[in-house]
């Protein structure tokens, strides 16, 4: 049996371990030996990198995906989209969510990943659908988490839903490294007698746990696992590459890595991650073992956030306290996945709750937004109190909200107007309006302010 690699510390890994903050210049000198590694795609864009790239890179994203796609011109790129979300924080108009997909594989995807926090099916047909269109590749990805709710059945049928919207390939996507190995077996191999589309397995190695879960999944016929270079792997980040693929090996299975280009991999990022760790900006607290996750179902990117969260603040003091808090806030919500954009929601609230010394004394936009139905129908009950408190008498959404919204497109490029160049700067816009414009008007600046000058022979 063959088994295929997905290599992260392009997106996942950098997002998990320093909040997406790896610029395009730290990894633009390794990209060619990525593409000959024999890995089964990149995971190279989507999830947090595009909002990082306009917050804090100064990178136009589109222009990073890109520059990847010309040094990895055979190797499969993948991205992360989080259904009618995109990338951002809210539910987008169809036509929006159409051109973005659109626009993702004319500039180098081959592989889309989408996903819906709620795990409503509803939430990502329109991007599968688009992708299919485009001739790319529609990977649809279930968000697991466990609750009182959440059981193999369910996941199941998830996984049948998305083989007959079209999907391709079916991913577990465990953000918070909960999945044990036994569940690993149970789960692969439920989806695999039900389902004919090979089967992808996601996890971190937040509580300890990613080794063994992605072993177990294999041995249950698990087609490909995600996984990151090992000076990148480990902690909230995924389990090393080369340490799967050789235990693979040993154990008979096919791997098509070549283990001596992993290891130029590796040593190129050993200096990149040595400079975040002097900088700062790797926290060595995500980089242990955390086997309270198990309780509090923290994802990595959304554990390494509430660090930076807490430590601008000042409040690191509150860092248990937050993580307590966590879980009742996520039962108050109706159990959804801790997954972005609701790892966020829940992990904000729970801080807020836990720094104002009261509990939904505020309460974001967003958890507001949650509990009328904008992003979809809550897996379990929303608390009574707390629903009332947001809504008064007011019913919650339950048709698809992207059916209420209107045509986006155009009204955004009409309003970004000669400051978006083309259609991909309105998606940039759209998706983060403050950042883009912020962007856009560097960009310009600094092309007002270059010259250029050409040298030529003049004959006398």
């Amino acid at each position: 049996m063959k088994v295929q690699f997905t290599e992260t510390v392009l997106r996942d890994a950098n997002q998990s371990l320093i909040a997406t903050r790896l610029p395009f210049e730290d990894f633009e000198g390794i990209l060619e030996t990525m593409n000959k590694a024999g890995y089964y795609s990149l995971e190279c864009w989507g999830g947090a990198t595009f909002d990082s790239c306009l917050r804090y890179l100064n990178e136009d994203p589109w222009e990073r995906l890109r520059k990847i796609r010309a040094k990895c011109p055979d190797v499969k790129l993948q991205m992360l989209l989080r259904g009618q979300n995109l990338l951002g924080y809210k539910h987008y108009p169809d036509d929006v969510v159409r051109m973005f997909v659109k626009k993702s594989i004319e500039n180098g995807i081959d592989i889309i990943r989408i996903f819906d926090a709620l795990n409503d099916v509803r939430n990502i047909q329109v991007a599968v659908d688009e992708t299919l269109k485009n001739g790319a590749i529609a990977s649809g990805a279930i968000s697991y988490t466990k609750s009182p709710i959440h059981n193999l059945e369910a996941y199941v049928k998830l996984a049948k839903d998305m083989e007959a919207m079209g999907c391709q390939t079916i991913c577990i996507k465990d953000m918070a490294g909960i999945m044990g190995p036994q569940e690993a077996y149970d789960t692969v191999k439920a989806l695999k007698e039900n389902v004919k589309v090979p089967i992808i397995l996601h996890t971190h190695s937040t509580t300890g746990l990613g080794m063994l879960t992605l072993q177990k999944a294999v041995e249950a016929g698990c087609d490909v696992i995600d996984t990151a270079i090992s000076c990148f792997s480990g902690g909230t980040s995924q389990a090393p590459t080369e340490t799967m693929a050789y235990a693979l090996m040993q154990e008979g299975y096919t791997v098509d890595l070549d283990m001596q280009v992993l290891k130029e991999i590796n040593d190129f990022f050993k200096p990149v991650k040595a400079k975040f760790l002097k900088e700062g900006k790797l926290n060595p607290v995500v980089l242990s073992t955390d086997t309270d996750a198990l309780n509090y179902q923290v994802p990595g990117g959304m554990l390494s956030n509430l660090v930076a969260q807490l430590t601008a603040q000042n409040k690191m003091d509150k860092f248990d306290e937050v993580l307590a808090e966590t879980p009742r806030v996520r039962k108050d919500l109706g159990y959804p996945p801790l997954v972005t954009p609701m790892s966020q929601m829940v992990g904000v609230q729970a801080a807020t709750n836990v720094l104002l010394g009261e509990r939904y004394k505020s309460i974001s936009k967003e958890v507001k937004a949650y509990i009328r139905g904008e992003y979809g129908k809550a897996p379990g009950e929303i608390d009574k109190d707390l629903q009332k408190k947001v809504l008064g008498d007011e019913k919650p959404i339950t048709c698809r909200f992207a059916d209420t919204l209107e045509p986006g497109f155009e009204k955004a490029k009409k309003e970004i107007g000669s400051k978006a160049h083309c259609d991909e700067d309105v998606l940039s816009y759209i998706a983060f309006p403050a950042q883009a414009e912020a962007f856009f008007d560097k960009r310009d600046e600094v092309k007002k302010n270059t010259f250029t000058y050409s040298i030529r022979k003049v004959e006398e």
